[in-house]
């Protein structure tokens, strides 16, 4: 619910220099490490910084005069800072959250949004969650919806997707019903905030990560008379709505595409693609293999495959490919011998990991902001 704008070194010291030369450059002839990244912090009311080259991190504090701050991570974000309180039955004090798409003229680098609802075959999307307990927040999940393609101000309808609630709080309106949408079982709300239409569909217990396909949740707008096929999407956002405090919630990994179909030599749409993914796993570690193949008719030029690790992975090496970061939401980029796919082409590479828990695949992939199929 909001209305936002939104340097004489001793022989030691050389010995010790030269072997970590020797790391850094086998480091990089593997492809292992990611590239150093500082985090960023953000406590300005309405700032912002993009993350992955493709999603932006916003801080969106328009609720309150209370200070914010957020810090934006390589896969996610988290609040720093969450200072004040606002009463538990009218708004809450911001929405600091990760986006693709366009909010208040502010579009996350390569974005196929705004997109018409007609156009889009699939939007799947993969979110990972922490949360706290020492505060009064939801877990929103936003899609929001327009007529016309705008990328400034409030859109006509907004889907919120609550994943956690803490607190005596309630989504804008009043329950209509419930419903069975991606899987899931929802309390289903719909009402308008003054600015917009709001379906809210609340999770009966908390969810902690969840792949899915934002169309699911967009039909069920459609069907409700709140949306048409001849809308578009503008935006997705992942994030937090807090009434008191908030300090260490976090969303840990992000990943968004849109699948409009279409050729891959075309940059307003995806490239067909598809996704072999395949593991062997022991006890705490795992090696995949990925053979990502272009099925398009043209070639892929310095291709990024996205995906999501699931919780408790991480990445400890890998082989022709750079992977960044080493958890959550991650990009597999080319390297200079195998940066382009040719059409019907393929390119393998793999690495080597950790796990805690049960052992999961990812869910879903794209090839440059793209779905792909899974092989």
């Amino acid at each position: 619910m909001r209305t936002s704008r939104h340097p004489h070194r001793t022989r030691t010291h050389a010995l010790l220099g030269a072997l970590l030369a020797s790391l850094t450059t086998l480091a990089a002839l593997l492809g292992t490490a990611p590239a150093a990244h500082a985090d960023t912090t953000i406590c300005e009311e309405f700032g912002s910084t993009t993350i992955q080259g493709r999603y932006v991190v916003q801080n969106n504090r328009w609720g309150t005069t209370q200070t914010q701050c957020i810090t934006a991570t390589d896969s996610g974000f988290r609040i720093t800072q969450a200072d004040g309180s606002v009463p538990t039955n009218g708004a809450p004090k911001s929405y600091p959250s990760v986006f693709n798409g366009c909010h208040y003229t502010n579009c996350s680098p390569g974005t196929r949004l705004p997109a018409q609802l007609s156009a889009i075959s699939s939007a799947p999307t993969a979110i990972s969650y922490s949360y706290v307990s020492n505060a009064v927040y939801d877990a929103a999940y936003d899609i929001w919806l327009d007529p016309t393609p705008r990328t400034d101000g409030v859109n006509r309808t907004e889907i919120m997707v609550w994943f956690n609630k803490v607190g005596s709080i309630q989504p804008v309106g009043s329950q209509v019903g419930s419903a069975t949408v991606a899987g899931r079982q929802w309390q289903v709300w719909s009402g308008n905030n003054g600015s917009n239409d709001v379906l809210s569909f609340v999770a009966p217990s908390a969810i902690a990560s969840w792949n899915f396909d934002v169309m699911d949740f967009v039909r069920q707008a459609v069907s409700r008379g709140l949306a048409q096929n001849n809308w578009y999407l503008t935006s997705v956002q992942a994030g937090f709505e807090p009434w008191q405090n908030g300090t260490g919630l976090a969303v840990t990994s992000f990943s968004s595409a849109v699948n409009t179909g279409g050729d891959p030599g075309n940059p307003g749409t995806p490239a067909a693609c598809t996704v072999s993914y395949a593991t062997n796993v022991w006890q705490g570690g795992f090696t995949a293999d990925v053979t990502l193949t272009n099925t398009g008719s043209s070639p892929v030029n310095d291709w990024k495959l996205g995906f999501t690790l699931p919780a408790g992975q991480q990445i400890t090496s890998a082989w022709n490919a750079g992977l960044s970061p080493s958890s959550g939401s991650v990009t597999a980029s080319g390297v200079a011998y195998n940066a382009q796919i040719p059409a019907g082409g393929k390119v393998s590479f793999g690495f080597q990991g950790t796990y805690g828990g049960n052992f999961a695949k990812p869910a879903a992939f794209s090839l440059n902001g793209a779905a792909c199929g899974i092989a």
